[in-house]
């Protein structure tokens, strides 16, 4: 089966090949009246006078040529054969050459306009009512006019079908398309929110480190100050040096910010908090359990953070996948420089989206685990549960 669809994409990659063999095939079956002289058609002998032998090579030729453009022109290749094929009739001869009208009907469905194939059909059908009614014997009419018009009608239709399918292909392919850009597009816009999301917490955590600092700085002057210690002025530079900087960055990160949001700097999670966040999370249905190992608390409050949003992103798709039908384990390991968050899952009854179509919750894992040089491993488990391991450094 494999070795027949790579053989028909060769074909469709190189449709001249088909032509040539619907004209080698043509050809072939007229070899009979070029050779012998005979003329007769479907139904037997039909012409009471001979044609020389070039003169059926011509008809033949005039029939079988035109096939060759049938794609590029087909009314213009119907055109042709049906003159050729009426010419035919008029002589009083039916060669094998004739079927080349059923290959025209059938390109003009396929490759022309329906206008276009509702004339050729009818030109077709009346060609070959008068040649039946004019060539075929009496008591064969009526077997003969269900043939003929039976096989175009045919001819039409398949060629419909084909149509009709290459159509319905095409619009697969374009709406395949256009869900792989838009899935792309979603990708990068959760990832511009998320960037977005992580600068604006930045923002208060820096923002609040330095608050605290300008205070100490201008607290320490002053104390400097009054003792009439040399120290004062270097404690007041700093002081302005840090209300310097939080305007900046004010300016720059402030704009990052959401209208409903408030002006102020707001306190952010740490990993203290995580018991909570956890509580939460039981209180909502979903046992969770919660381990932690190493110097967790000794984490920087940016890597705290990462941390804390991490877990609650990966519970939070298991809630929103799994249900409360499955149970979660968090483990936070800190050893050597490097912090390792694991949240497992046992199998729910609808596990979360396969790696290949991220959601919003592991492009903000990622995200997250990107500023501190770490990489994330997500996939489903041996019990038909979902892992989320993530591996960050730890300073």
């Amino acid at each position: 089966m494999g070795d027949l669809q790579v053989w028909l994409l060769r074909l469709q990659r190189r449709p001249w090949l088909v032509d040539l063999a619907v004209l080698v095939m043509i050809t072939g079956a007229s070899v009979h009246n070029l050779v012998s002289g005979s003329h007769g058609g479907p139904f037997g002998e039909v012409s009471s006078r001979d044609l020389p032998r070039w003169a059926l090579i011509a008809l033949s030729a005039g029939m079988i040529l035109p096939l060759w453009w049938r794609r590029r022109a087909p009314m213009a290749t119907f055109a042709a054969v049906a003159v050729v094929s009426l010419l035919q009739f008029a002589l009083g001869v039916w060669l094998q050459a004739g079927m080349s009208v059923l290959i025209a009907i059938y390109s003009v469905a396929v490759y022309g306009s329906l206008r276009g194939l509702a004339w050729a059909f009818a030109v077709t059908a009346a060609q070959l009512t008068l040649a039946v009614l004019l060539l075929v014997p009496f008591e064969r009419t009526l077997v003969g006019l269900f043939l003929l018009l039976g096989t175009t009608t045919a001819a039409s239709s398949i060629g419909l079908m084909v149509r009709t399918r290459a159509a319905y292909l095409a619009a697969l392919e374009d709406r395949a398309a256009r869900l792989e850009v838009e899935r792309d597009q979603r990708v990068q816009l959760t990832a511009a929110t998320e960037r977005s999301r992580v600068a604006r917490e930045m923002h208060d955590i820096v923002g609040h480190n330095l608050s605290v600092m300008i205070g100490l700085a201008d607290g320490a002057a002053l104390l400097a100050s009054n003792r009439g210690e040399k120290s004062a002025e270097p404690l007041r530079l700093i002081g302005e040096t840090g209300r310097q900087a939080l305007g900046e960055l004010r300016r720059v990160l402030g704009v990052l910010r959401d209208g409903g949001e408030e002006d102020g700097l707001t306190p952010q999670p740490d990993l203290a908090e995580l018991d909570d966040l956890v509580a939460r999370v039981r209180a909502a249905g979903l046992p969770v359990d919660y381990r932690t190992s190493g110097a967790v608390h000794e984490l920087k409050s940016g890597i705290q953070l990462a941390v804390y949003r991490i877990v609650q992103e990966a519970l939070t798709n298991i809630i929103k996948h799994a249900g409360t039908t499955t149970a979660a384990t968090v483990l936070i390991n800190v050893t050597a420089g490097q912090v390792r968050i694991q949240v497992l899952n046992t199998a729910g009854e609808h596990p979360p989206p396969a790696p290949g179509e991220p959601g919003h919750g592991l492009v903000g894992i990622r995200e997250r685990a990107g500023l501190y040089g770490g990489e994330v491993v997500t996939g489903r488990r041996d019990d038909g549960g979902w892992a989320v391991d993530v591996r960050m450094e730890a300073r």
